[in-house]
């Protein structure tokens, strides 16, 4: 039997606590960040009147006048648990705001595993892993587009192997080197800021907040919302079976099941009765998608009874990134998400590979994968419905070639032979090894050049998607720029960092061969690989297959 034949209840072959737990729940109902306006308000006098009324009753809410609407939001925000943005190394940097002064949305969900209550471990069994670490096994980034016309999510298999950058838990003080490891494993390494921190290093995407879940909260969430509708094609058991112990107690007839509470949380847990995590992250996706609906058709934010029921739910289920902390910011998000409507919101999930080094593990798949993180870098929709969007063609944060005259002159550089250079070699990706020798092949060229002082970094190649330019201080600027414009790179690629001493090129796995860097074509809207397996909001017919093991 393999390790990730063992299921939620029993523990992970190797000792380590297993790797299971229940979605966070991506709802459109969560709240607003404190950047962008929001963009693509509903237009009409019903529609404002909604706005208005909706408004009020938070208003209602937060500022009763007798003292007892203040006493309940002040209540509320006690029950939120707040942390760190983030705790790991990363060098991902905001967005630039595209032409209308508008930049995108990133938020990270995650669903732990934790045992640290009695509640939770009698939803997830394990009794014998209450005092390990908890795992993230789901982990999804929610990007709502720039415009907010659009939204995209994108699911990571748990078993999926990243490099996860030094972690610092906020907590304890304790500091983890860097690793090569499954990503549920960041958790446990520096809690949700430095799973966020694997993120951003992965993706090159700035991921703004982040939200946990875990095994109580999903099945109070689920209650809260009152039900949602889930599909199968076939009567599914989720059970155990002869050498396959474990297994979430899902038991459904064929069709369509409003499933709620404990059962909820037995939907999203299944993994063995779809056939495969990756099949999970779909079942995972369907309620989503579904709950998107309900809650729309519950009208939660006009209707005072249900706004608050569902804030008391998750006010006590969710722990935020402190940035989101406070029950009014939470709403305002959820009055940015809901702006886009159901046929606009795409899920997907990770194009992945099987890993050569292990069996039960995946990598990322190479092309497919830098597809689906070059459309939300470029801020591009998942979907093919609103334009071409993306930050290249309205505000020209990525665009090619070389600084701009003004630019030169306000930042001038020093004369080519007095720019001290030092090349990183950093063209190892998830599914290649690195180049042998690349560092010192483009610092070669940098010296043809005229910058004499261009040398390679002897030290170990690192792994980076894409070939940057980075400087430490403001002073390097504009010799960063000079270099960049030498090579050809973008000079939306050159970043200050705190990682360098000095004007840094890290050559990745973009550009593994050549003299001169040539920027990829960037991506179109809707241009999706086919393994991304994106679903969107509106499809209310998709069903799960189940295993044939698994029917009853």
């Amino acid at each position: 039997m393999t390790r990730s034949d063992v299921y939620e209840e029993g523990a992970r072959q190797d000792g380590a606590p297993r790797r299971s737990g229940p979605p966070e729940e991506g709802r459109p109902e969560g709240g607003r960040a404190e950047g962008g306006d929001g963009g693509g308000r509903p237009r009409g006098g019903r529609a404002r009147r909604a706005l208005r009324w909706s408004a009020t009753t938070l208003a209602v809410l937060i500022l009763g006048t007798a003292g007892a609407g203040y006493l309940y939001y002040d209540h509320l925000n006690d029950n939120l648990v707040k942390g760190e943005r983030s705790s790991g190394d990363s060098k991902a940097e905001r967005s630039a705001p595209n032409a209308a002064g508008q930049t995108p949305l990133n938020i990270l969900l995650i669903g732990s595993d934790s045992r640290a209550s009695e509640a939770n471990v009698a939803l997830g069994g394990g009794k014998a892993n209450r005092g390990n670490p908890p795992l993230g096994d789901v982990q999804m980034l929610i990007h709502l587009a720039a415009d907010r016309r659009s939204a995209a999510v994108v699911s990571i298999p748990r078993d999926t192997r990243v490099d996860i950058p030094r972690c610092t838990d906020p907590d304890t003080g304790t500091t983890y080197p860097e690793t090569n490891d499954i990503i549920n494993t960041s958790l446990a390494r520096g809690g949700p800021g430095c799973t966020l921190a694997t993120w951003e290093n992965l993706t090159g995407v700035y991921v703004d907040h982040w939200m946990t879940i875990d095994f109580a909260g999903v099945v109070r969430m689920a209650d809260a919302v009152g039900g949602v509708e889930v599909c199968v094609r076939q009567n599914v058991w989720d059970r155990p079976l002869p050498g396959v112990p474990g297994g979430s107690g899902l038991k459904l007839r064929a069709g369509r099941t409003k499933v709620e509470g404990v059962q909820a949380l037995q939907w999203l847990r299944t993994r063995h009765a779809w056939g495969s995590d990756i099949l999970r992250t779909r079942a995972q996706r369907m309620y989503m998608n579904s709950m998107i609906r309900t809650l729309r058709g519950q009208n939660v934010f006009t209707d005072t009874g249900r706004l608050t029921d569902l804030a008391e739910a998750a006010t006590k289920s969710l722990q935020v990134s402190e940035e989101i902390g406070s029950v009014k910011k939470l709403y305002d998000l959820g009055m940015q998400l809901r702006t886009v409507p159901p046929d606009r919101i795409t899920m997907t999930t990770l194009p992945t590979v099987p890993d050569p080094q292990n069996a039960n593990h995946l990598l990322p798949a190479g092309d497919d994968a830098e597809q689906v993180w070059a459309l939300l870098r470029d801020d591009v929709p998942f979907d093919d419905k609103g334009g071409k969007g993306g930050k290249g063609a309205k505000s020209g944060t990525g665009g090619a070639g070389k600084a701009s005259r003004e630019e030169r002159t306000a930042d001038p550089s020093a004369p080519d032979d007095e720019i001290g250079v030092l090349v990183r070699n950093a063209t190892r990706s998830a599914t290649e090894g690195p180049v042998t020798g690349r560092a010192g092949a483009i610092a070669e060229e940098l010296t043809e050049q005229g910058f004499t002082r261009a040398a390679p970094d002897t030290s170990a190649a690192g792994a980076e998607e894409r070939t940057v330019v980075r400087y430490p201080a403001d002073d390097l600027k504009g010799d960063a720029q000079r270099v960049a414009e030498s090579l050809g790179i973008p000079t939306g690629s050159v970043r200050r960092s705190a990682d360098v001493s000095g004007v840094t090129v890290v050559v990745g796995a973009d550009w593994r061969e050549g003299a001169t860097y040539r920027e990829p074509e960037p991506p179109k809207a809707g241009d999706l690989p086919d393994d991304a397996d994106a679903l969107t909001a509106a499809e209310k017919g998709a069903c799960m297959d189940v295993y044939a093991p698994y029917r009853w």
